[in-house]
């Protein structure tokens, strides 16, 4: 795979990977300094041309050979991710199907998504031309990734650039960089040039050197607010893509199937230890259902299993570490003394931290107001559908959201009233499909993934005219 060559050198500074849950040393990776950045430029400057060089079948033919490989090495891939990452396995293999579909959704897209014809003389004067538009690649791309899906966000990345006819310098997640650089070897094992694709692995201070380089013309990140607004800051006259996370509200209504209603939203509320950005954190709930549905909801969640994720009863994992279960401790402790009302959970054992649910939340309190990223949930009681409805829309950002409801008409009203990237009705806000757009509303959303749309992202039209006189 392509790390840089000096991140190979003897003696060079490495950083450990290790095991969330037990603490086991799972891998070493190079610690790519900022010093190192010229020479991963010139590594991505090569694979620019490399990647040109490529016809569109070429690119297609690689993605679809690496799903197929990866297809029948599901099971490795997918214990890597429970080992560097701490999801259950059952998770860890949905997310390797979900990588699959990723890259068949890429390949798709090389084939597909050329440009189109540009009807010229549709307009007065222009009619003597013929013409159309190309989708030519960006060049050398920025990707920039978190650990909470160590694959298949990076293949949501990678997918598309290289559908584009891109070259990527990635820089993975220090806490969770293996499962990329294994997607990345399959990549070249299919056929992918190697100087495409450059991984880096390192801190901050390399980041912001890649982010700052004038020969990347694209970051794609996804992670925090905190570090979207350095990028944003840091990276000049260049395109941004970014998925900065949500606080996602899902609103309960009386006439809806309370039963399925539970169910989802315990999913959608402690999938990965809460560690997702469209995950379930607040859930507001009809007055007249409330009772049953905080019986119903707090009795599932107090029968998760945490723990050892390699085991198939475990529900919960560890969180990516100790230090993020402590966080997510300290959160909960402060809205507990600012009035909240725990109904469950609020335990931890080293980087496991059980499924806690809390009401009469102060909203002036960050677990309100900011993305918590654990296996936290809020239960709001509401009134009526337009308090929840201005519940739901209070945070200044938004990713997916989610309603619960019989009726067409409530639906259809949530659907266009909830300021969100998605609204999914009668499923939990983390429901994803590889190939919808998705991305943020109101403060922070910048571009959209979601195979198509990060392909359109990574791309830019050309116009051909003919000017033909007869």
């Amino acid at each position: 795979m392509n790390v840089s060559n000096l991140a190979r050198t003897v003696g060079a500074a490495q950083i450990q990977v290790f095991n969330p849950f037990d603490g086991a040393l799972v891998g070493t990776v190079a610690d790519v300094c900022a010093s190192q950045v010229p020479h991963l430029l010139e590594q991505g400057r090569q694979g620019v041309r490399a990647s040109a060089g490529l016809p569109r079948y070429r690119r297609a033919q690689i993605l679809e050979q690496t799903a197929l490989n990866i297809e029948r090495d599901a099971s490795a891939f997918a214990r890597l991710i429970v080992d560097e990452a701490g999801k259950t396995l059952k998770q860890a293999q949905k997310e390797v199907k979900r990588c699959v579909n990723t890259l068949k959704l890429s390949a798709e897209e090389a084939r597909r998504n050329a440009g189109e014809v540009i009807p010229f003389d549709a307009y007065e004067g222009s009619e003597s031309r013929q013409g159309w538009f190309s989708r030519e690649p960006l060049g050398l791309i920025v990707a920039i990734t978190p650990y909470n899906d160590p694959l298949n966000l990076v293949a949501h990345k990678l997918g598309p650039a290289i559908a584009g006819g891109n070259a990527v310098i990635l820089k993975p997640s220090q806490l969770a960089p293996l499962s990329a650089m294994k997607l990345v070897a399959y990549l070249i094992d299919a056929g992918l040039p190697e100087s495409v694709v450059t991984v880096a692995t390192g801190g901050a201070e390399l980041g912001k050197a890649l982010v700052a380089a004038r020969d990347v013309r694209m970051i794609s990140f996804t992670g925090g607010f905190v570090t979207g607004e350095q990028i944003s800051r840091t990276a000049g006259l260049k395109k941004l893509a970014m998925d900065l996370g949500g606080n996602a509200p899902v609103i309960v209504m009386d006439d809806c199937d309370l039963e399925a209603a539970v169910a989802c939203c315990v999913s959608g509320a402690f999938w990965a230890a809460g560690q997702n950005c469209i995950g379930t954190q607040r859930l507001l709930v009809h007055g007249s259902v409330y009772a049953a549905f905080r019986e119903r909801f707090v009795s599932q969640a107090q029968a998760l299993l945490v723990g050892d994720p390699l085991l198939a009863s475990t529900d919960i994992g560890p969180m990516i570490t100790r230090q993020a279960a402590q966080n997510a401790e300290r959160v909960v402790a402060d809205a507990l003394a600012q009035g909240a009302t725990l109904l469950c959970g609020h335990t931890r054992q080293d980087s496991c931290y059980a499924a806690t649910v809390l009401e009469n939340v102060d909203h002036a309190s960050a677990l309100w107001r900011n993305e918590v990223f654990a296996p936290v949930v809020v239960l709001q009681r509401v009134e009526s559908f337009d308090e929840a409805i201005a519940l739901a829309n209070e945070p200044d950002y938004s990713l997916h959201a989610g309603i619960f409801t019989s009726d067409l008409a409530t639906a259809l009203s949530a659907a266009r009233r909830i300021e969100a990237g998605g609204v999914m009705i009668n499923d939990s806000s983390d429901y994803r499909f590889d190939a919808m757009p998705f991305g943020g509303s109101k403060y922070g959303s910048l571009g959209r993934e979601g195979v198509r749309f990060a392909y359109e992202e990574m791309t830019q039209p050309k116009v051909v005219c003919l000017n033909i006189r007869a």
